[in-house]
C-alpha cells in the first residue's frame, strides 16, 4: 500500500470514527457531512470525496459500530469452549462494553433502533441485519450450550436470546438515563440467577 492509500484510509477511518461519535451522542440523523467536517478539520468535499453521501456514511457507522461490538464482545468470547463456557464470556464481556463503552457513548443498536424503529429505508434494513446477525450468533451459542448438555434440553433458543438482550438494553437505560453506578452489578447478578434456571 502506497503512502497516499494509506493516509487515504487513514482519514475515511477518522471520518467514520467521528461520524460514530457524534451518532453515538445525538442519533444516527444528527451526521451530515459538514457536522463531520467540522469534527476533524476537513472540507465538507473532502468528506465527500472519501465516504460519499450522508446515507453512505450513516450506513458506513453502523458497520463500524458492529465491527468493534464484534471485535469486544464475540470475537475473544470464540476463545472459550463451546457450551456455557462461551455463552457465559459472551454475555460477561457484552455487559462489561455496556459498562465501560456504552456507558458514556450510547450503544447505536438500542439507540439506532429506536430511532429507526417506524421508519422505511436502508438506513432501518442495515440496522436490522447488524442486529439480527448478532442475535443469531448468540442463539447459535445457546443451541451449542443444549447441545453439550450445559443447558436444558426443553430450552428455547429465542426465549433466553430475547431475555438477554433484555438484560442489555436494560442495562444500557439504567447505566445512562438512571445513571446508576451498581446497573452493570445488577445486570450481572440478573444474567447469574436467569441462568441458574436454564441450567441442567
Amino acid at each position: 500500500m502506497d503512502a497516499r492509500t494509506q493516509k487515504s484510509e487513514m482519514t475515511r477511518a477518522a471520518i467514520v470514527g467521528a461520524a460514530l461519535d457524534l451518532a453515538s451522542a445525538e442519533g444516527l440523523e444528527a451526521i451530515t457531512l459538514q457536522a463531520v467536517a467540522d469534527r476533524i478539520g476537513l472540507s465538507k468535499s473532502g468528506v465527500f470525496s472519501r465516504v460519499g453521501s450522508r446515507e453512505a456514511l450513516q450506513k458506513a457507522v453502523i458497520e463500524e459500530f458492529g465491527r468493534r461490538f464484534l471485535a469486544d464482545v464475540f470475537v475473544p468470547a470464540m476463545q472459550a469452549p463451546k457450551g456455557l463456557p462461551r455463552l457465559g464470556e459472551i454475555v460477561r464481556r457484552w455487559l462489561i462494553r455496556l459498562r465501560d463503552v456504552e456507558a458514556h457513548t450510547g450503544c447505536l443498536y438500542t439507540s439506532g433502533a429506536f430511532e429507526l424503529d417506524d421508519r422505511e429505508g436502508e438506513l432501518r434494513d442495515l440496522l436490522l441485519n447488524e442486529v439480527t446477525r448478532w442475535r443469531a450468533a448468540l442463539r447459535r451459542t445457546v443451541l451449542q450450550a443444549i447441545e453439550a448438555g450445559h443447558l436444558k434440553a426443553d430450552t428455547d433458543p429465542e426465549q433466553l436470546v430475547g431475555e438477554i438482550c433484555s438484560l442489555a438494553i436494560g442495562l444500557v437505560h439504567d447505566v445512562r438515563f438512571l445513571r446508576d453506578p451498581r446497573a452493570a452489578e445488577r445486570a450481572q447478578a440478573t444474567w447469574d440467577r436467569l441462568l441458574r434456571t436454564y441450567q441442567r
